[in-house]
């Protein structure tokens, strides 16, 4: 699954945006660089009911904002991602590439 796909995903089922995720992460105080991933996991596990890999494609946006490696940018991959800046404004405003 793309790291796009993983954010789709979270959309899909919590019907939040990755964006309005990174705004309710700033409004607790999630984004500090002094906050470690596992008590984002725990607020995304206990109040959206979100698995570990997809918390953690959260946590990645929220910590580093939107942008990711480009190892598997292009690639015929599983993991392939077809840019390497993700798409936080929900799925139905992405342009069409």
């Amino acid at each position: 699954m793309s790291f796009q796909a993983y954010l789709d995903n979270i959309e899909d089922r919590t019907g939040l945006t990755p964006r309005q995720f990174v705004e309710l992460a700033k409004e607790r105080g999630l984004d500090s660089p002094s906050v470690k991933a596992g008590t984002i996991v725990e607020w995304l596990k206990q109040d959206y009911g979100l698995g570990r890999g997809h918390a953690m494609a959260l946590v990645h946006v929220i910590k580093k904002g939107p942008e990711i490696g480009t190892k598997h940018v292009g690639s015929a991959g599983t993991h392939r991602d077809e840019s390497h800046l993700l798409w936080l404004d929900g799925k139905g405003n992405r342009p069409a590439s």
